[in-house]
């Protein structure tokens, strides 16, 4: 495989927040995450639908029910331009489960930017850098770019894993929490065949 797979994310989605807690220990081996604008894409779910969707996938998977922030939904701008900046520094991953878990684990909104920082300050990232690295123009175009390619590569709803070509076959998408499983398996057919 010549490419990294990719998990495609808005800390507004609390589907996306689901599919974070259980990606890490679903897929056959790491997938890149990228924050995105799902404000941006064609078909994002909405909010109520998300609502009664992901209490109902709590359920069924025995998780514990969200705690729903107010506002909800709430603007995820800033909070997406922290998570881009976490991942211009190596910390994707530890500062956006911080931040869903703040969402909905503690039912505080990321349109707070104090909940950010205190997300950013679970994975030891300074509050003045991480306030700063927000309105850094690498930043915002780095949001702006991984936008922009996740729409090339035909994501239209958040969470989505793309799963690159093997073998010169097609790329493929995979929408939905629900999806996980299936990713999971073209990618272990991937690895098991190279």
């Amino acid at each position: 495989m010549d490419q990294q797979p990719a998990f495609y994310f808005d800390l507004a989605s609390p589907e996306s927040y689901l599919a974070a807690e259980r990606i890490l220990t679903l897929l056959p081996l790491a997938a890149e995450w990228i924050p995105i604008r799902g404000s941006a894409l064609p078909a994002l779910s909405d909010a109520a639908a998300q609502r009664d969707l992901v209490e109902q996938l709590a359920d069924q998977r025995s998780l514990q029910r969200p705690r729903w922030p107010t506002p909800f939904p709430f603007d995820s701008e800033r909070a997406m331009l922290a998570a881009t900046y976490a991942k211009q520094i190596g910390r994707t991953v530890p500062f956006v489960l911080a931040a869903f878990r703040q969402a909905y684990a503690g039912g505080r909104a990321l349109d707070n930017e104090d909940n950010i920082v205190i997300a950013g300050s679970a994975c030891e990232m300074h509050p003045a850098a991480l306030l700063k690295g927000c309105g850094l123009r690498t930043v915002l175009g780095g949001l702006d770019a991984a936008t922009e390619l996740a729409l090339e590569r035909g994501v239209r709803d958040v969470p989505a894993v793309w799963v690159p070509s093997a073998g010169g076959g097609p790329d493929q998408l995979f929408h939905g929490d629900d999806q996980l499983e299936t990713a999971a398996a073209v990618l272990s057919e991937q690895v098991a065949t190279q």
